[in-house]
């Protein structure tokens, strides 16, 4: 996430030319909901103490999305209040719609994850330190292919204002190719495909661009037939074309006062595409931790869906530079993240005017969807997490509420 972190510093300082035509802060009301009031404080109060202009949330407990929540705005300017289905883009939580969409051509018999990936694509990508060593899928969707993000080609991906004017093929093929306009050695890492792990957007907007030659689709149209429509998500989509502009929040940095950007697409649209509502991604999640089901519609088979929920890294196969137990722990499924440590499952996202998190535990018994309309620096991202530990907190409690009942 180092690059996207970069970029949001960056557009955080072009944003800081515009702040003399944005008026004071808007004092967000108090309120209460059926989180209880004590939660609602604690969100509006950190709310306050990080800039965030609008917050969205919700609550998992044993598979079933037991609350939702908005406080703030998705537009102040217009006083339009952000709700559980106000829609933004997401950052790189979108990347577990495209390991979803990876192993549903997986179940599909269109891919294998442990095949070399030249056997999917028109153009050839070589690691030129090891020229020998293939690289797969797999590798990809965990990030161990030696594929990098260098920093002053990735950050042209994003278009404030308007779409990309080149392909994502195109793109790709120019940064792996050798005659290619954004071609490097410094493209790859010096280890292995398999031996290290560096988190990479474009090696995820690389598997998004496999998927769709395999199955002969764009992911917009593949995850609408498969996953959208079958949830009920009628307010996602992964361009600004397929989601009416009155829907959309718009996005804010915390720069002294709090700034709007414009919105943007990118060319590597499978990293960081999405734009959903929480109540919408509240079912996505929901059927992933369910083995792939949502009240009836089946997005994923079991296999397959334990697959990208598997954790990959074992002690007899992982990267040489993570630990998967003890301090600094991390593991990874298909496109599918660990945090605090392996406390935590699912993924998150940062991106210009958006922090995005949606995590469970490791049994799947509750998880959080929080989304803000405004990214921050580190010193007030700190109130974003005590935020998500009020969350955490209010549904452990639901959990065990739950628990008693039944007992």
């Amino acid at each position: 996430m180092d690059t996207r972190n970069k970029l949001v510093s960056v557009v955080a300082a072009m944003a800081a030319l515009f702040s003399g035509l944005v008026s004071a802060a808007t004092q967000v009301e108090s309120r209460t909901s059926d989180a209880g009031a004590a939660l609602d404080a604690v969100i509006e109060q950190r709310m306050k103490d990080g800039g965030m202009v609008g917050v969205g949330a919700a609550i998992i407990v044993d598979k079933k999305v037991v609350w939702t929540g908005g406080y703030g705005f998705a537009d102040r300017e217009r006083a339009i209040r952000f709700t559980p289905d106000t829609v933004m883009n997401i950052g790189s939580i979108s990347k577990t719609f495209t390991g979803a969409a990876l192993m549903r051509a997986v179940q599909e018999g269109k891919v294998s994850l442990d095949v070399d990936i030249n056997a999917y694509l028109p153009f050839k990508v070589v690691n030129p330190h090891h020229p020998d060593e293939p690289i797969t899928l797999r590798q990809l969707a965990t990030h161990t292919s030696g594929i990098t993000d260098r920093p002053s080609v990735y950050e042209s991906n994003y278009h404030f204002g308007g779409g990309p004017t080149e392909s994502l093929g195109g793109f790709l093929e120019s940064y792996f190719t050798r005659d290619g306009r954004h071609y490097s050695d410094a493209n790859f890492l010096k280890a292995r495909p398999g031996a290290h792990r560096e988190y990479s957007n474009i090696g995820a907007g690389l598997a998004g661009y496999i998927v769709e030659r395999a199955v002969g689709e764009k992911l917009n149209t593949y995850t609408a037939r498969h996953f959208f429509t079958p949830l009920g998500m009628s307010n996602s989509g992964w361009f600004l074309s397929e989601i009416p502009p009155a829907k959309l929040a718009r996005l804010y940095v915390a720069q002294g006062p709090r700034i709007p950007i414009p919105l943007y697409e990118l060319t590597t649209y499978p990293d960081g595409g999405v734009r959903t509502s929480v109540s919408d991604l509240a079912r996505f999640f929901t059927a992933l931790l369910n083995d792939g089901e949502y009240e009836g519609a089946r997005i994923l088979d079991k296999p397959a869906a334990g697959e990208m929920l598997r954790f990959q890294y074992t002690n007899a196969n992982k990267p040489g530079n993570v630990n998967i137990e003890g301090d600094d722990s991390v593991n990874s499924g298909i496109f599918w993240a660990t945090k605090y440590d392996i406390t935590r499952i699912g993924h998150n996202g940062s991106d210009p005017g958006v922090r995005t998190m949606m995590l469970a535990d490791p049994k799947r018994e509750v998880g959080v969807i929080l989304f803000t309309n405004t990214s921050m620096g580190d010193e007030e991202s700190g109130s974003y997490f005590e935020i998500f530990d009020a969350l955490w907190a209010r549904a452990e409690q639901l959990k065990r509420e739950a628990s008693g009942k039944r007992g």
